[in-house]
């Protein structure tokens, strides 16, 4: 199963109230029942708003659970944030 780090952004930072964890998931869609089942609540909210990369690769309309994560790798937790 591989490792990743997943970092939370603006709102999402402060629902989870770190900056970022480490999980155990093969797809994007693991990674984040995993986050829903640690952190129950208003980080389960704002993940519904949020966007997500994966590498610095945006996920965009791409289902979760056909995203693979690689061993080693990141998941941006992006809210919508004001302003440009």
């Amino acid at each position: 199963m591989p490792k990743v780090t997943v970092r939370y952004w603006a709102a999402a930072k402060a629902a989870a109230g770190v900056a970022e964890e480490p999980y155990d998931a093969a797809t994007l869609a693991e990674a984040l029942d995993a986050v829903r089942g640690r952190h129950p609540g208003e980080l389960t909210r704002v993940l519904q708003r949020c966007s997500f990369l994966i590498d610095g690769d945006p996920v965009g309309t791409r289902g979760h659970e056909t995203v693979r994560l690689a061993d080693g790798g990141t998941v941006e937790v992006l809210p919508p944030f004001a302003g440009g």
